[in-house]
């Protein structure tokens, strides 16, 4: 019987890289195995069918002391996986907020470049501008004067 959990793969390149990252360490993919099965369905039915034929076997009598040693040593570790887990997850948290913050700086530049090509293109459409009046003025002569105005 194979257990299969299904786990969508990242698609932002960041968290793609990042799983990468995770699963070049051993510990990282064991950790992240117990974490995806602890967190299943088959871990809830493998445990009700483990405490089921625990206590309908009679291997002991209530109060089960072994069984609750046995229940509390694994909850112990499971909280430990928990914790691993939040912490991947912060992880990835982490890597996306940086990367976003990469991605707000290179636009806070563009937009800089923008202003100051903004700010060169008004300042030659006045020069042009200026320019053209004086070239006007030239044509028309001293003495000439400019276009009537309707009145």
């Amino acid at each position: 019987m194979a257990i299969r959990m299904a786990v969508k793969s990242p698609r932002h390149p960041i968290l793609v890289r990042h799983a990468e990252e995770r699963a070049r360490d051993v510990q990282n993919r064991i950790a992240d195995f117990v974490t995806r099965f602890a967190g299943s369905m088959p871990f809830v039915y493998i445990h009700a069918v483990f405490f089921a034929v625990w206590i309908t076997s009679g291997i002991e009598s209530f109060p089960y002391g072994l069984l609750t040693m046995i229940v509390s040593l694994e909850a112990i570790f499971l909280s430990t996986f928990v914790m691993i887990s939040q912490n991947r997850a912060d992880e990835k948290r982490q890597a996306l907020a940086d990367h976003e913050w990469d991605i707000v700086q290179l636009e806070k530049k563009q937009n800089e470049d923008l202003l100051d090509l903004s700010q060169q293109l008004l300042f030659l459409t006045k020069e042009v501008h200026t320019m053209t009046s004086r070239v006007q003025e030239l044509v028309q002569g001293p003495g000439e004067a400019g276009p009537k105005s309707g009145g």
